[in-house]
């Protein structure tokens, strides 16, 4: 496809999803889309669906199912903020608010991850707020423990906000974690990737890859079966741990769909990485950029934007093959606020400063889908630069994206029985 038709068909892919939702992108592009529910209560999802993630009526019940039920009783939360920066007075009011607090709380947010370092410099810059930057490497899981263990707490290891994998978004808001807010750009993001009361909302999405580096694997696995063979033997690492990371969750996910499992079936996923460890493929170091880089961690899954910008970074040196493993796997990362969060307008105007022209194209230029772009794009805001780092409709056409009843299902079983089926930690090197 030449560059201009290619061109074409992302506009088309793009400007389809502004007017019907994220939910309908993919059946834009070709593939067939799920009919609507009869009942929003009772009916359960294909096992197949073709779709981009849907906020079911029944994530509640099923972020219930993993709330945690042992655990001691945490504080009473301070009652909700408001919920929109209309009701502090608009955006002058809510930044003199976020200015008084003085500083913001984030956890979870490595630099190289959508270029957030060049998100966060941006927020201190604009509005002259500290940013505490909290363990820049914890997965999903450990944002929302990271909530449980310092409720109540005002100091700087309380996180204001998360940037979690999106079944852990209604699960965080059925365990009362969160508290609700609207951005100014509110309606822009398709219904189907926010919570309807403004627990949280989606903020970015793309494909399952597998980063490669080139200077030490010459021959590259193009598919989860060809991790199997013995040339892979002690190269291939997850780049966090499947009990708590969501990206080392879902690859575990993804990799189940081309193994005998299914979106409604996570398990044979775990059943091939049992093989991967027995095998040797799979190690027990946890992958890292500067690993990947280095050749100590040569094979590593992760999603596209990462192992895009990670291609762009090291600049040939050593040269990366970015793979997209079949079938094609979508997955969404939502944004939250704390119910306890220590300074809850900084966090507001940090959500605000998240879903702004100026950030929605800071994560695309850096490959990612920002949940904004469809609008942004029908309103002659993306620059043609930024339009070229997007995915292709033909890509996307291919992709599945697991609904929240299935995501939440599969995190369960992922997390609960890596232990007992792979029986391997996965460790950061010291």
């Amino acid at each position: 496809m030449s560059i201009s038709k290619e061109l074409l068909a992302r506009r088309r892919f793009l400007q389809l999803s502004a007017f019907v939702g994220a939910g309908a992108v993919i059946a834009a592009c070709g593939a067939k889309a799920p009919e609507a529910p009869a009942t929003e209560a009772t009916t359960a999802p294909a096992a197949e669906a073709t779709m981009a993630p849907e906020a079911t009526a029944t994530v509640a019940a099923v972020a219930a199912t993993v709330a945690p039920t042992a655990e001691p009783a945490l504080p009473a939360a301070p009652a909700p903020g408001p919920l929109s920066a209309a009701d502090v007075g608009g955006m002058d009011g809510l930044v003199a608010k976020a200015k008084a607090e003085g500083e913001l709380n984030v956890i979870a947010l490595p630099h190289d991850w959508l270029n957030y370092g060049e998100v966060i410099a941006s927020f201190t810059q604009k509005y002259g707020i500290k940013v505490n930057e909290l363990n820049p490497d914890a997965g999903s899981g450990d944002e929302v423990a990271a909530i449980k263990a310092n409720a109540g707490n005002t100091g700087p290891q309380a996180p204001d906000v998360i940037d979690v994998g999106f079944a852990f978004g209604p699960a965080s808001k059925e365990a009362k974690l969160l508290q609700p807010y609207k951005v100014s750009t509110w309606s822009d993001i398709p219904d189907s990737l926010k919570d309807s009361e403004g627990f949280w909302f989606g903020a970015y999405y793309g494909v399952l890859a597998i980063a490669v580096n080139k200077d030490i694997v010459k021959e590259s696995p193009m598919g989860w079966a060809d991790l199997t063979k013995p040339e892979y033997k002690g190269q291939f690492a997850l780049t966090g741990d499947p009990r708590s990371s969501n990206q080392a969750i879902q690859t575990i996910y993804a990799a189940a769909q081309s193994n005998g499992g299914s979106l409604d079936d996570a398990k044979p996923g775990l059943d091939f990485f049992a093989k991967l460890k027995e095998s040797g493929t799979l190690i027990e170091t946890m992958g890292s950029s500067a690993l990947f880089t280095q050749g100590e961690t040569p094979i590593m899954p992760m999603w596209s934007y990462l192992a895009l910008g990670l291609r762009d970074t090291t600049a040939g040196n050593p040269e990366v093959e970015v793979v997209i493993p079949e079938p094609v796997f979508g997955g969404v990362y939502v944004q939250a606020i704390s119910a306890y969060a220590p300074h809850p307008h900084a966090a507001r105007l940090w959500q605000e400063h998240l879903f702004s022209d100026e950030v929605q194209l800071i994560w695309a230029k850096a490959y990612g889908i920002p949940t904004r772009f469809a609008a942004m794009l029908s309103a002659k805001k993306v620059p043609a630069d930024v339009l070229s780092n997007i995915p292709s409709a033909d890509l996307m056409a291919k992709a599945v994206f697991p609904n929240v009843e299935q995501l939440t299902a599969s995190k369960k079983v992922i997390t609960e029985q890596w232990d007992t089926i792979v029986k391997m930690e996965i460790k950061k090197k010291a």
